[in-house]
């Protein structure tokens, strides 16, 4: 019994072992991608890069804002307007893309609160994550996802492609 049982083992290895060796030769897609972020419909923001499937690469942006505050109205109040990206891509071929998204943004309201006196406020900042676990693109096509629908609407536009070696 166990001189089968080593005969089918040794078997199934022999038959593995050549899909094994493909699996490993083979690179891991990549994937070249652009992310435009529009506010109120107005692009303030991008992001690209070439990540390859199974890997995630993450970017931050600054954007430091100054508000005019108090019953004199001068500027005061600085606020980073912070927003960290990271970008996977989970699936790739020549007819879909599928890229995981996670999004960490600091925004602001469009709105400045004023005092009982009609002194203005700094706008308070807001933290926003999300998450899209599969964004499903066709290649070179632009996609959007709604983050935020108002106070203000922030949406991501993205696209992807299949990089080349010469890109």
């Amino acid at each position: 019994m166990l001189k089968h049982h080593t005969a089918a083992l040794l078997f199934c290895a022999a038959i593995a072992a050549p899909f094994s060796a493909l699996a490993q030769g083979t690179p891991p897609q990549p994937v070249k991608w652009e992310l435009q972020v529009l506010q109120d419909g107005q692009q303030i923001d991008s992001f690209t890069g070439t990540t390859s499937v199974g890997q995630a690469r993450t970017d931050t942006h600054h954007h430091v804002v100054k508000n005019n505050v108090g019953c004199a109205d001068k500027p005061a109040g600085d606020i980073d307007l912070q927003r960290t990206l990271t970008i996977s891509p989970v699936h790739a071929n020549s007819d879909d893309i599928t890229l995981q998204i996670d999004a960490q943004e600091t925004l602001q309201s469009n709105d400045a609160p004023v005092t009982v006196a009609g002194c203005k406020l700094p706008p308070q900042p807001r933290q926003v994550s999300a998450t899209h676990p599969g964004l499903v693109l066709k290649p070179g096509d632009w996609s959007t996802w709604q983050i935020v629908d108002k106070n203000p609407s922030l949406t991501y536009k993205v696209r992807a492609t299949l990089a080349t070696a010469a890109q």
